[in-house]
């Protein structure tokens, strides 16, 4: 039995040559290559999101030892240049849908919980000119919605690091989930236009926002609630007041910081509102993990195509690996394998012999029944 699956091999098994080809094709992008292609650049970069290469160069010197193709570096960098980066994007896109799998709701809620938010990425000032932010400094943000339920990102979408999040975050807005949202999305006339658009919603507000004619809700608390309010009420004063009545939930936090969340869900209890609220955690988790582990906060490139196909790639190896772990942990019986886990002892080639046999039956099903991503 074989025992040394790597990331090349999950990459090749759910993303196929002729796929990475027809979306070239269908962008408009012609890989006139054949030492270098477009598919060995996304290759490297999977190498690259998943060990401690500083550079094209550092990279570069080790790609034999990866099992790669070897090139120079300056091959490397100018193709990443030229490569227009929608390709990794939209083949992330089309990835995420292919790959996302439902999993038990434990708040047994109607709808997802899609936990919006975004991470910064900076680097010195002469870096990336066309991405100016504070003071000696350059950077790109990625605005992500987590499907808080798979664990996977449902959209992505890509800015330089001075734009605010409340603007992006009206274009992460899905109205078969539930979005979840920290302070920087709280805005009066968006909770407005929530409500028009039946968007479900629970944000957190800010301290010193005033919470005019309120009224309390009457409900059944358990014992030990962390509940301290909860009301309807008009949010603001003045002009700046909202026009409809929404529901504000003030709860105490495992540390017993007071945190007040507006919300428009009525028929549940307000402890399960915290919960949910809670929940969007997991998204500064994804942001964590992404960081330590796919080696994004090392840009190569200097270039914006540079930059997001590296940065989308990293993307599509945490799909690759989310996706490998969960559909092969649900088949273990002698193994208890964290996500974590399964991605260190992966790359470093000690996966369990139970663990390899439910990866090969995993790549074996895929290839019999593959689904084409057009």
């Amino acid at each position: 039995m074989r025992n040394n699956t790597t990331i090349f091999d999950i990459f090749q098994t759910l993303l196929k040559k002729e796929e990475v080809i027809t979306v070239c094709a269908v962008l408009g992008y012609k890989d006139t290559s054949r030492k270098f292609t477009v598919y060995d650049l996304f290759q490297f970069f999977i190498a690259t999101a998943t060990n401690e290469y500083k550079s094209f160069r550092a990279g570069s010197d080790f790609m034999n030892e990866a099992g790669l193709r070897a090139v120079d570096y300056s091959t490397i960098s100018k193709k990443a240049a030229n490569v227009d980066y929608k390709i990794a994007k939209k083949l992330f896109e089309i990835l995420i849908t292919k790959c996302n799998r439902s999993t038990r709701r434990i708040l047994k809620l109607p709808k997802d919980l899609l936990a919006v938010d975004s991470t910064t990425i900076t680097v010195g000032e002469g870096r990336l000119k066309w991405a100016k932010f504070k003071g000696n400094k350059s950077g790109i943000k990625l605005h992500v919605a987590l499907n808080v339920n798979t664990l996977m990102p449902q959209k992505v979408i890509e800015t330089t690091a001075n734009k605010h999040d409340g603007p992006i975050g009206e274009k992460l807005i899905n109205t078969d989930c539930i979005l979840v949202e920290d302070r920087a999305y709280g805005k009066h006339k968006r909770y407005d236009m929530f409500k028009s658009i039946k968007q479900a919603f629970v944000i957190r507000i800010k301290d010193n926002i005033t919470l005019s004619y309120p009224k309390n809700i009457k409900s059944l608390r358990t014992e030990n609630s962390n509940i301290i309010k909860d009301v309807t009420c008009y949010l603001g004063e003045g002009s700046s007041k909202t026009e409809n009545r929404f529901r504000v939930v003030q709860f105490s936090d495992f540390y017993g910081k007071s945190i007040r969340v507006c919300t428009n869900l009525m028929a549940i209890t307000p402890e399960k509102i915290a919960d949910i609220y809670k929940e969007r955690w997991k998204v500064e988790s994804f942001f964590r993990f992404i960081k330590q582990n796919l080696n994004v906060k090392r840009l190569f490139g200097t270039s914006e195509n540079a930059v997001y196909n590296q940065l989308f790639i990293a993307l599509i190896a945490y799909v690759l690996l989310h996706f490998s772990y969960v559909n092969v942990s649900q088949n273990f019986k002698f193994v208890k394998l964290s996500f974590c886990e399964f991605v260190r002892k992966l790359l470093n080639s000690t996966l369990q012999d139970e663990v390899q046999v439910c990866i090969d039956l995993l790549f074996k099903n895929i290839n019999n029944y593959q689904i084409c991503l057009w």
